[in-house]
C-alpha cells in the first residue's frame, strides 16, 4: 500500500517535465516577449523655397533742363503770324568797337507798322549798342535838331509794354516786299567774345521767320 502524497522516481521525472512545459507555457503567457517599438524614420523636412525680394525698380531720371545760355530773352505774351526773313553781320574787332548791321525783309502781304530790335540790357556790361555815333554835336546844348530814324528807344520797362531787362529799338514802318538795314553801333566795354539774343517784334509780338520758327537770332561777337 502506497501512501498517499509520495511520488516515485518515474512519476517524478514525469512529474517535473510537466511542470516544466507547464512552467514555460505560464512564461510565455505571464512574461510576452517585448514588443519591438519602431520609431519611425524622419522624413526630411523639405526646405521652403526662398521668397525672392522684391526688385527695387530704378525709376530713371527726368532730363534736367537745358539752362538758358548767359543774355537770352525770355519770349513776350503775344506773337504775330506774319513773317520776316533776318540776317546779322558783325564787323567787331576783338580789341575794340564795331558795328552789327541787322537785315529785315518783310515777307508778308501787309504792313508791319513797327519793326523792334530787342535785346538784354544786361548786354551793356560787355557791348553797348545804339543807333548812332556819340558826337559833340549830338551833345552840345543849342545845336541844330537832330533827325533820327528810329521810332523808339526804350529801356524797359517802359510804357508800351516793354519788359525790364531789356531794351527795345524800334523802326517804321515797314511794307511788304521791302528791306529794312539796320546799323547798330558797338562801344566795347569789356574784352572777351559775347553772345546775346536779338528778338525781332511788331510793337510788343514776336514774329516768324520763313520756316516758321521764332524771329529771334543768337548774335555772336568775338
Amino acid at each position: 500500500m502506497r501512501r498517499p502524497g509520495r511520488v516515485g522516481g518515474a512519476g517524478l521525472a514525469t512529474l517535473v517535465a510537466a511542470l516544466v512545459a507547464a512552467n514555460g507555457l505560464a512564461g510565455c503567457a505571464l512574461f510576452p516577449e517585448p514588443t519591438p517599438v519602431i520609431t519611425p524614420t524622419a522624413q526630411p523636412t523639405a526646405s521652403p523655397e526662398p521668397t525672392a525680394s522684391p526688385t527695387r525698380s530704378e525709376t530713371p531720371a527726368s532730363p534736367s533742363p537745358t539752362p538758358e545760355p548767359p543774355l537770352s530773352l525770355g519770349p513776350p505774351d503775344a506773337t504775330d503770324p506774319r513773317q520776316v526773313r533776318a540776317s546779322v553781320a558783325v564787323d567787331v574787332p576783338p580789341d575794340s568797337g564795331g558795328e552789327i548791321l541787322v537785315t529785315v525783309a518783310n515777307l508778308s502781304d501787309a504792313r508791319i507798322d513797327e519793326i523792334v530790335l530787342r535785346w538784354p540790357t544786361a548786354l551793356g556790361t560787355t557791348l553797348v549798342l545804339a543807333p548812332f555815333v556819340a558826337s559833340a554835336e549830338r551833345i552840345r546844348d543849342g545845336g541844330p535838331p537832330l533827325l533820327q530814324d528810329w521810332t523808339k528807344w526804350v529801356e524797359g520797362p517802359g510804357e508800351r509794354g516793354e519788359p525790364a531787362g531789356t531794351i527795345s529799338l524800334g523802326y517804321g514802318p515797314i511794307d511788304p516786299a521791302t528791306t529794312l538795314t539796320v546799323r547798330l553801333f558797338v562801344t566795347r566795354a569789356a574784352a572777351g567774345p559775347t553772345a546775346f539774343d536779338l528778338q525781332l517784334l511788331a510793337g510788343g509780338a514776336l514774329l516768324v521767320r520763313e520756316d516758321g520758327t521764332p524771329a529771334e537770332l543768337r548774335v555772336e561777337v568775338p
